[in-house]
């Protein structure tokens, strides 16, 4: 609506409104010189001829004219002259402005004109800042575009303060951001020492003969727990690395990557009486193959994990290539298997710049508030009554998704399936050929 608004109403730009102002203030002052000038010529036209027809006290003036061979002299020559003073004075009068105000409107067209090129030369130091805050505010990710700065040269005036207050800022947010992801990656590897150690004291405890059933039953606890913690530092770890910028990219194909993750959670699909359908189409594109397959194995554990435990739940896993923007719809394809959810999944755009390469995964499960969709991609969020100590998640499962498919250039969107369920699809630049 907001947008609508600005195209029906469009906002006057800065260097607009000071060529306005300033061809405002030209016009009133040339009008005001244009009236000034009027009234003196008009009063020394006055007294010129006052001067001339109008004797001094105690004296008089006798006029004699010659007109068309005829003699006037004294009340006929007063006259005579009379109209020839005001039909001189029109004539003046009018040339004084029609000309003036001729002479006005051009000059003040040059003098917009002028003011339209000064007011951008002054503004555009002020672009640049503009300018490079819109593009750290665009970068892929916030943290990444922080390197950059204005380093705005030139005299010292109000527009290099600005410009230097915020270089301050970001140069200061660049160093939070980067001492947040050294503590988080020193922290996790720090923490995986005494993790390791302890899951290894617990299980020496637990296999030896003199062992109680107690102590082995207190030992299966103490794993679960350090298994969980585990993972928890094996996220955060991820997490951290998926912030950072991806220098090594090799080309990846999403159906490939959907193929081997469906292998891989197989058995956890069995245990959890869930139908896994696949439905690949090629999807080709950039980045590191660890991360995108992290990506994938989340959305897919997700849904196993979040989905129904009567032994009718399925999760449907579709790779294919979209053209046009993000959230567009592939071509159609079959369905994921007898009994299974059917619907769109097949190649579904040309392969050009403009298309993206998908992942979308699709379960059935407890029903989604759409309110609470966005809080699932905040980290530790959980979506029901998982206990903290007791979950078999660390909370940082989409997470780690948003992170990765953010960190190539791509995003991640969740809507509320109908019957209960997510449709969780991540979208990625597509590669080019």
């Amino acid at each position: 609506m907001s947008f609508l608004r600005r195209l029906v109403r469009p906002r006057p730009t800065l260097r607009l409104r000071l060529t306005l102002l300033y061809g405002a203030l030209f016009m009133l002052a040339g009008l005001t010189l244009l009236g000034v000038t009027y009234l003196l010529f008009n009063q020394q036209l006055t007294n010129s001829f006052e001067s001339r027809f109008t004797a001094p006290p105690g004296r008089f003036k006798q006029l004699f004219f010659v007109q068309d061979g005829v003699e006037l002299s004294g009340e006929a020559a007063y006259e005579w002259m009379r109209q020839q003073e005001l039909e001189l004075r029109g004539a003046a009068i009018t040339s004084l402005l029609t000309q003036g105000l001729i002479a006005l409107v051009v000059v003040g067209a040059v003098a917009v004109w002028l003011g339209w090129v000064v007011a951008g030369r002054v503004l555009a130091r002020l672009h640049r800042v503009t300018e490079t805050a819109r593009r750290i505010a665009a970068a892929p990710m916030a943290e990444r575009g922080l390197h950059e700065r204005i380093a705005l040269e030139g005299p010292d005036d109000d527009v290099k303060t600005l410009a230097d207050t915020f270089d301050t800022m970001v140069e200061r947010l660049d160093q939070s951001f980067d001492g947040q992801r050294r503590f988080v990656a020193n922290a996790s590897h720090e923490l995986r020492t005494p993790l390791t150690l302890n899951r290894a004291l617990v299980e020496l405890a637990m296999h030896r003969r003199t062992a109680s059933a107690e102590i082995k039953e207190l030992g299966e606890s103490l794993l679960e727990i350090n298994a969980r913690h585990e993972r928890l530092i094996s996220g955060l770890l991820l997490l951290a690395r998926s912030d950072q910028e991806i220098t090594d990219r090799s080309p990846v194909d999403l159906a490939d990557v959907v193929t081997h993750v469906v292998r891989q959670t197989a058995a956890d699909a069995r245990d959890s009486k869930v139908t896994v359908y696949e439905v690949t189409a090629q999807a080709p594109t950039v980045g590191d193959a660890l991360l995108l397959e992290r990506l994938v194995h989340n959305l897919v554990e997700n849904g196993i994990r979040h989905n129904l435990d009567d032994g009718a739940g399925w999760v449907r896993v579709v790779s294919r290539v979209v053209s046009g923007e993000p959230g567009g719809t592939g071509g159609s394809g079959g369905s994921g298997g007898p009994g299974g959810p059917g619907g769109s999944g097949g190649p579904g755009g040309s392969g050009s710049s403009g298309g993206r390469a998908e992942v979308e995964v699709s379960n059935t499960g407890p029903d989604v508030p759409p309110y609470e969709i966005p809080q699932l991609f905040k980290p530790f969020h959980r979506h029901g009554a998982e206990r903290v100590i007791t979950a078999r998640s660390a909370g940082l499962g989409l997470s780690i998704v948003r992170s990765v498919a953010v960190a190539h250039g791509g995003d991640v969107r969740a809507e509320p399936r109908e019957g209960g369920g997510l449709v969780v699809t991540a979208s990625l630049p597509l590669a080019l050929h």
